[in-house]
């Protein structure tokens, strides 16, 4: 075990583990740690605290998953209306159909999700700016997940 006593082969493993069971994210916990390994938008993040009775340690644990919470509640977010695989742009090579401060407008196509072999424009919701796009061109999502938030 590392100094934070957290072993780092098992933090890999476990990682290794979600990407081949296509899993979103698994939890372990003994006496001394309890660890989380979860998937996020752009790759995977760790989360470790103490058990629950040593508060602090288990406080800074559950806030690492904030940011991707607060995306998802944000009045502006586009979430995917399915399951797929994003594209940014019409084509490759293409410019993007959107970029952070680009202004939109309701229903102006503001990226792609291939679903079942099927090209599909999503639209904007609301008129607004772009002021964060939460998915990478070639990211497979989720249903309900953020993919941009306009303001």
């Amino acid at each position: 075990m590392s100094k934070s006593g957290v072993d780092q082969d098992l933090i890999r493993q476990l990682a290794a583990l979600l990407k081949e069971t296509d899993l979103s994210e698994i939890e372990v916990e003994t006496e001394q740690v309890r660890l989380r390994v979860a998937r996020q938008i752009g790759g995977s993040f760790v989360s470790v605290g103490a058990p629950s009775h040593a508060g602090a340690a288990a406080s800074a644990a559950a806030a690492a998953p904030v940011a991707a919470v607060s995306d998802a509640a944000h009045p502006g977010a586009l979430t995917s209306p399915m399951v797929g695989t994003t594209y940014l742009a019409a084509e490759p090579g293409a410019p993007a159909f959107v970029t952070v401060g680009a202004k939109v407008s309701v229903g102006q196509t503001v990226l792609i999700i291939e679903a079942m072999k099927t090209m599909n424009h999503i639209p904007a919701t609301k008129a607004g700016t772009v002021v964060k796009i939460l998915v990478e061109d070639g990211q497979p999502v989720e249903f309900g997940e953020p993919l941009i938030i306009v303001e």
